[in-house]
């Protein structure tokens, strides 16, 4: 099935105008990030997460209240699952199930009659939250770095630096993005944690899949049509592919768009990111990485051309 047939977009002329604009969102999501910041959660700062059960719903300023009484000022309170469960998250710790304890008998005296009951109770220390961090970044970096040999292998360095550059600017933006919208509206209270770190992951890996799809069209065209210039060929490439990936990443937009507000407060960041890297994978893969092969090789060319003292046509650069 085909949406588009027989495109003639000339997506590699606009590419100088989407660098622009790829710049500026890179720029205010670094900007957010200095001044704002972004919340980690308990798995990298350590803490103590409890999930407590109740007869009914609970007001959720009730909780807030009692947990002021107990010194917890500082704790995040959400919905959890069903109406009648909530996510307690401090990053206060102690020996054994003293926290638990405590905010069990504070919300038993709060809500006596809704039967408050602790679930689970999850503590990590701040070693381990470190820890985790740092497995976290080297988890990224080295799915990158494994893109960069694959697909260098696959195709040719250019084809791997431009993939890699891409992905790069995926999650540096989605990043900054999240940084923006975090506690805009009650669908964005993000923080950093391994559901959030898990789907970076998953969009480095659907976002490199359109860049390989398109990679592979690009290769075929060049056998194909030999004498065309190479911006012809990327363009007539982007255009024969742009229907799959139009139905490819529309179907997981739509998918991912249904778990970001249906989902769950658990789910929301990771569904958030998901939603955010189909989109910018999905323009990284025309602009950026394809765009990176025709500047990469208009540069070897007009390097090629000036030292051997040879005239070079706009048409052979461009």
């Amino acid at each position: 099935m085909r949406i588009l047939e027989k495109t003639s977009i000339d997506f590699m002329g606009r590419r100088k105008m989407w660098y622009i604009i790829s710049l500026s969102v890179i720029l205010l999501g670094m900007i957010s990030l200095a001044v704002k910041g972004i919340d980690f959660g308990i798995d990298f700062l350590g803490g103590t997460e409890i999930i407590v059960k109740f007869d009914k719903a609970p007001d959720i300023g009730q909780v807030r209240t009692a947990m002021t009484s107990l010194g917890l000022t500082r704790a995040e309170i959400k919905s959890y699952g069903g109406k009648d469960q909530i996510l307690i998250r401090t990053e206060e710790q102690a020996e054994g199930t003293i926290i638990g304890d405590k905010i069990k008998t504070a919300l038993t005296q709060a809500f006596a009659q809704d039967n408050p009951q602790i679930l689970q109770e999850i503590k990590i220390g701040p070693r381990i939250g470190t820890e985790l961090k740092k497995n976290a970044l080297y988890a990224v970096l080295f799915s990158l770095v494994a893109m960069f040999i694959y697909i260098g292998f696959r195709f040719k360095f250019v084809y791997g630096l431009g993939a890699v550059v891409a992905l790069f600017h995926d999650v540096i933006v989605t990043v900054g993005l999240v940084s923006i919208v975090d506690k805009l509206t009650p669908f964005t209270n993000f923080e950093i944690d391994q559901n959030m770190i898990a789907a970076f992951l998953t969009l480095i890996g659907t976002s490199v899949n359109d860049t390989v799809v398109i990679f592979d069209r690009i290769r075929e065209n060049q056998k194909i049509y030999k004498s065309t210039p190479l911006m012809e060929l990327i363009n007539k490439s982007l255009n024969q592919t742009l229907s799959r990936t139009i139905i490819t990443q529309g179907t997981i937009f739509a998918v991912i768009l249904v778990l970001f507000f249906f989902g769950g407060e658990v789910n929301r960041g990771f569904a958030f990111v998901l939603t955010v890297g189909t989109i910018t994978g999905t323009y990284s893969s025309i602009y950026i990485a394809s765009a990176i092969v025709l500047e990469y090789t208009n540069y070897k060319l007009r390097k090629k051309m000036k030292t051997s003292g040879a005239n070079v046509s706009y048409e052979a650069v461009h």
